[in-house]
């Protein structure tokens, strides 16, 4: 038995809800892994769980990313041993902590050129974009992309994944300096979506053509121009609501709109399955290799700063990856 250091919540609410708890943490069971943590991913899914808008059972803890050092193994696991470097994305909440029992099957063994922040910056946020860009749309060059948010996490790495998949790519984000980001990031043009008239001046960067796929992490604030935004038969996947949640419609205006498809996925469900998650991993490996994916790590706090981080990124006040360092 030894102690981890956890955050943990025992209410919904503002950031302080946070706490550093020492937990007791038992030995690897059959089919397990204990993981010395090095790096923590943060994701804006773990700000909808701590203020209760995807509320857990409490108490709780958070965080769904992290990578690090295999310490020991159970019975059972033959494909891991201590010593090796691991990330994950899919093991339940848990992962603000420095050390952690990790079902096996939900590790993934790290390239030795993929170094750990790196890895805990990108792996959920990789898996994202990659479930995005070949599942819900398999991405075909020529295709008129709008990514939003093209300045955050995965905004990056959709624009820059999309790029070298041959897609035309306009991304948008919160202002300017952020839209300079957002075409650094690869995007052929950015615009800034606090405009009112920023379907515009979208237009405006195609030349006259509307999207293929309109890829929406904002929600709130920008989901109804979104629609206007996409062309005929075309697709508005709205996979986060970082501004409250898209509001409803009827389904009707889809119709009106050209109609439209309208999906709300999540990574989880495409990486249910240990066999499709390690292929899918296995891909985002092979676009770190070619350069396609890139760790952009915007801030660095402490575990015991988690309260920090969470109100950063609330505020918008960073843009790439937050890391979560024990």
């Amino acid at each position: 038995m030894t102690l981890s250091r956890a955050v943990r919540i025992r209410e919904f609410g503002s950031p302080e809800v946070m706490r550093i708890e020492a937990v007791d943490l038992p030995e690897p069971g059959p089919g397990e892994a204990c993981v010395r943590q090095t790096a923590i991913g943060f994701n804006f899914i773990d700000v909808y769980q701590r203020s209760g808008v995807y509320p857990l059972p409490l108490p709780t803890g958070l965080g769904h990313e992290a990578a690090g050092v295999v310490e020991a193994v159970g019975a059972g696991v033959s494909d891991l041993r201590p010593g090796d470097r691991v990330v994950y994305m899919n093991a339940g909440v848990g992962a603000y902590a420095d050390r952690r029992n990790v079902a096996a099957e939900r590790l993934v063994a790290l390239p030795a050129a993929v170094s750990d922040e790196d890895a805990a910056a990108v792996f959920f946020k990789a898996m994202t974009a990659q479930y995005l860009l070949k599942k819900t749309h398999a991405v075909q060059p020529g295709d008129v992309l709008l990514v939003h948010a093209a300045a955050g996490g995965v905004g990056q790495i959709l624009a820059r994944w999309a790029r070298a998949l041959g897609a035309y790519v306009v991304g948008t984000a919160g202002s300017p300096a952020k839209c300079e980001i957002a075409r650094a990031a690869g995007c052929d043009a950015a615009i800034d979506y606090s405009r009112d008239d920023w379907p515009q001046a979208f237009l405006q960067a195609t030349g006259g053509r509307k999207a293929r796929v309109v890829y929406d992490s904002v929600g709130r604030a920008t989901f109804l121009k979104s629609l206007d935004c996409a062309a005929p038969f075309g697709l508005v996947v709205v996979y986060g609501g970082a501004s409250g949640p898209a509001p409803a419609i009827e389904p009707d205006l889809l119709n009106k709109k050209g109609c439209l498809f309208l999906t709300r996925p999540s990574v989880f469900p495409h990486n249910a399955d240990v066999k499709t998650f390690r292929s899918n991993a296995a891909d985002v490996f092979a676009a770190i290799a070619a350069g396609h994916v890139r760790a952009t790590i915007g801030a660095r706090f402490a575990l015991d700063e988690a309260p920090a981080a969470h109100r950063a990124a609330e505020a918008r006040a960073t843009t790439g990856a937050i890391l979560l360092v024990p």
